[in-house]
């Protein structure tokens, strides 16, 4: 039962670190390279997709999608989608989508040397090419070059120390709960079996002596 239980814990907090790491926002330099639409149809993994731009139809399964094309420092490809959150989850509230593609084509830059425009492009999401999911584009920004300062993320940190101090709190209640209640109970409990495991050897004993006495 102990490795059953450390199973699911940690189950339970891998889950919720990988919920946390996909939702919260990351910054990457890239260079744009092109912008463009596509239009998707939604299968399995429409989880990873966010709901239909506002105004839209939310129960259609294809629509059209806007996506930006970019290259990281190391010149590696990254794809990135750019849906609008709406009021859903995560709770970005973006409905900028129009603009941000426009923002992103003014800093398209083919050039791979000195002169290569660079931006810092706000996210949140994963890129897998087997399930066929990218990372959604919040905010893009022209920066200085590849190695430019991506800023103190001041948003996770708060997010993260905010919900640090509720399990920590929740934790505590739990324990001095547990120390004030429920141990006292438990603790009763294996008085009580264990005046009835003495008081019935005490019976044996005694129907034994009994016995004893008949065959004397």
């Amino acid at each position: 039962m102990v490795y059953v239980k450390w199973v699911f814990i940690i189950a339970f907090w891998v889950l919720f670190g990988a919920f946390l790491h996909y939702t919260l926002p990351q910054k990457d330099i890239v260079r744009i390279t092109d912008t463009y639409l596509e239009r998707i149809d939604f299968g399995e993994n429409s989880v990873f997709w966010a709901h239909a731009a506002t105004g839209d139809n939310p129960n259609q399964t294809n629509r059209d999608v806007f996506f930006i094309q970019t290259f990281l420092p190391d010149n590696k490809p990254m794809i990135y989608r750019n849906e609008d959150t709406g009021w859903g989850w995560p709770p970005y509230f973006k409905f900028d989508t129009s603009n941000l593609q426009a923002e992103a084509s003014d800093l398209e830059s083919k050039s791979t040397g000195g002169a290569a425009q660079w931006a810092l492009i706000r996210h949140y999401g994963w890129r897998n090419e087997f399930l066929s999911i990218y990372p959604n584009a919040i905010s893009v920004r022209a920066v200085d070059g590849p190695d430019a300062s991506k800023g103190i993320p001041w948003i996770n940190i708060l997010i993260l120390t905010t919900l640090a101090a509720m399990f920590w709190a929740v934790w505590v209640r739990w324990r001095r709960f547990r120390q004030a209640r429920i141990d006292p109970v438990l603790a009763d409990m294996g008085d009580s079996i264990e005046a009835g495991r003495d008081s019935l050897a005490a019976r044996r004993g005694r129907f034994r002596r009994w016995l004893d006495s008949w065959r004397a």
